[in-house]
């Protein structure tokens, strides 16, 4: 059975944790989500009609491979999220697993998802969702920054981590906070961007329905 749209996902999640984390934190939160929505998309984003740039990412293994070679000419969809310690991500990347890859693999598309995190923290994204896709990390967001769509947790924000037990800086590769705006590109089989969606505020994710639309648009 399919699952709920992500929107309704996080819908039903958030209000869970609000009741779980309380109206402090929670407005800590919710006054983060707002000024990322209020920035709105970088202006440097790469977007489409681009060349998506090739990058050496790592495996959950902690081996090195270009991202051209697991590509390997084939059309794909690239997965930008913060990392496993993100419920919203885990969300996504879970309903991509059910509901996304089964469509892309019957079309010939490949799924990558890409954090900043350590390999570790790969291995982690792929149990939380018992992922079946390649899960790579962008050591000091070197694919992210090329992309332009890096950024970080506010300050209020990393404090309201530490008060729930984790820092983002732990888990990332070069021991920072920086993270990807989480975000989804199409690429075609001569790597060029033919659909790209940056979400600003991390709570929206981009529908399953909508990727299988951008894919279908490439034929």
């Amino acid at each position: 059975m399919p699952e709920p749209l992500l929107a309704d996902q996080v819908t039903s999640f958030n209000e869970g944790f609000t009741a779980q984390i309380g109206p402090s934190l929670s407005a800590v939160f919710d006054q983060e989500q707002a000024a990322l929505r209020a920035e709105g998309v970088p202006a440097d984003a790469r977007g489409v009609g681009e060349r998506f740039p090739d990058a050496t990412l790592v495996t959950p293994i902690g081996q090195s491979v270009a991202l051209a070679d697991v590509l390997d000419g084939t059309p794909a969809v690239i997965v930008f999220y913060r990392g496993a310690w993100c419920p919203y991500c885990n969300l996504t990347l879970r309903t991509y697993q059910q509901d996304l890859l089964p469509g892309l693999t019957a079309r010939g598309v490949q799924l990558v998802a890409v954090s900043p995190q350590t390999p570790e923290g790969s291995e982690q994204a792929i149990a939380n969702g018992e992922l079946a896709f390649p899960v790579l990390s962008d050591p000091s967001n070197a694919l992210a920054s090329a992309l332009g769509i890096v950024t970080a947790p506010s300050p209020e924000a990393r404090q309201a981590h530490t008060a729930l037990g984790f820092d983002v800086a732990d888990s990332n590769a070069d021991a920072t906070a920086a993270i990807p705006f989480p975000s989804v590109f199409v690429l075609d089989a001569a790597g060029v961007v033919r659909f790209a969606d940056v979400q600003v505020d991390y709570t929206r994710r981009t529908e399953v329905a909508t990727v299988l639309a951008a894919v279908d648009a490439l034929d």
